[in-house]
């Protein structure tokens, strides 16, 4: 009965002073929780940039659409970079912003590989668009999302499942690894490396694009494939009005790929887009746009990267277009260049450019208009 007397006391001591503990450290850990979000904005702020440029310096825009080239010039700024532009259904190449860099012998394509990865693991029946892969005891992917999200374990197993000859096969197939371009002063072409990656292996080739450089020419080709159907045409960029009037598509092969492939991957395409990692490309959800974005680091190229390859599909017209950015710091990436494409299609529809195409009731593959034979640089 004693140490009853005794020990309801003191419970009822111990019990106040973790009262009182509790109550006084509720106020530190707010504190704390504060002072952690304001580092991490400050720490936002503080994020490098990289120092501006002039993209344009060194371009010869003369053969240009001046309403594309205006439009992208303005989209870039002053970032270190480069757009592509390309009428898919011929090959033409409509405007090319710093074309010094999108000439050069390519950089690490980064996620943007994913489309080969796809179309290789669908032709050769690894998976269905549908087919769920499970990825941990939590995570699963199929196809359309692992695309829109970017999921690189997802395409790491079907690296793996695909082996390195038939990933290089279907690269090769889509245009990596050799000249975009047809007669295109000063290109250069991408590589394709002999062998898997000693570090990183298949997992890494398919989802990051190591062992692979890149140009945006390639990217661009590879893209126009995609949206006219399955012919890779050379890229053609005629610079005079004699050129422009000569002008002829030239095929360079038909893809061997599944029937459904193309169709398939563009629902995941669209995904990116819609709610992936391409949602600032987004710029009017009526609009049909495609793509898929990049980022990862070129060590070789000592740069970051930023690519976003993409399409849209507006009424009578169809344009490929490809942003690629570079950056000595971390300040890059492929959303980043994913809004640059937005701004660009944003910019393109203020000029009512694709309501005149629509109200003109042109065919999709037609030469476009107010073309640039002259002298100007911007």
């Amino acid at each position: 009965m004693r140490g009853t007397i005794f020990l309801a006391p003191l419970l009822a001591a111990l019990l106040g002073f973790a009262a009182a503990a509790a109550a006084q450290q509720t106020p530190v850990s707010w504190n704390w929780a504060a002072k952690k979000a304001k580092t991490a904005k400050t720490a936002k702020k503080r994020l490098p940039k990289a120092p501006p440029v002039d993209p344009t310096a060194g371009d010869n825009p003369d053969g240009d659409d001046l309403t594309v080239r205006r439009a992208a010039v303005d989209a870039l700024g002053n970032q270190a970079g480069s757009i592509v532009v390309v009428d898919p259904n011929n090959g033409r190449i409509l405007t090319m912003v710093n074309q010094k860099l999108a000439l050069l012998s390519g950089f690490t394509p980064c996620s943007t590989i994913k489309l080969v990865t796809s179309l290789a693991a669908l032709t050769e029946h690894v998976v269905e668009k549908d087919t769920n892969l499970r990825l941990g005891r939590y995570m699963q992917f199929n196809m359309t999302t692992a695309l829109a999200k970017s999921n690189n374990e997802y395409f790491a197993a079907l690296g793996n499942k695909l082996g390195f000859e038939r990933v290089v096969h279907y690269a090769q197939m889509l245009g990596l690894g050799e000249k975009a371009g047809l007669d295109v002063d000063g290109e250069q072409p991408g590589t394709i490396t002999e062998a898997p990656p000693k570090w990183g292996g298949m997992g890494l080739m398919t989802s990051f694009g190591v062992g692979f450089s890149m140009t945006p020419l390639e990217l661009a080709a590879m893209l126009s494939s995609i949206a006219n159907g399955g012919t890779l045409y050379y890229l053609q960029y005629p610079k005079t009005a004699a050129g422009i009037e000569a002008f002829a598509p030239q095929v360079k092969r038909t893809l061997e790929i599944a029937p459904n492939g193309i169709d398939d991957i563009k629902v995941g395409m669209r995904g990116a887009v819609d709610y992936g990692t391409a949602r600032r490309a987004n710029y009017d959800p009526n609009e049909n746009i495609f793509g898929k974005t990049g980022t990862c680091t070129d060590f070789r190229a000592g740069s970051h990267m930023g690519w976003f390859g993409s399409f849209i599909e507006s009424g009578k017209r169809q344009l490929v277009v490809v942003v690629m950015l570079t950056s000595p710091v971390k300040s890059v990436s492929g959303p980043l260049a994913s809004g640059v494409a937005g701004a660009f299609y944003r910019n393109l529809s203020d000029q009512k450019y694709f309501a005149a195409a629509a109200a003109a009731d042109i065919p999709i593959k037609s030469d476009l208009p107010e073309i640039l034979v002259c002298c100007s640089h911007h």
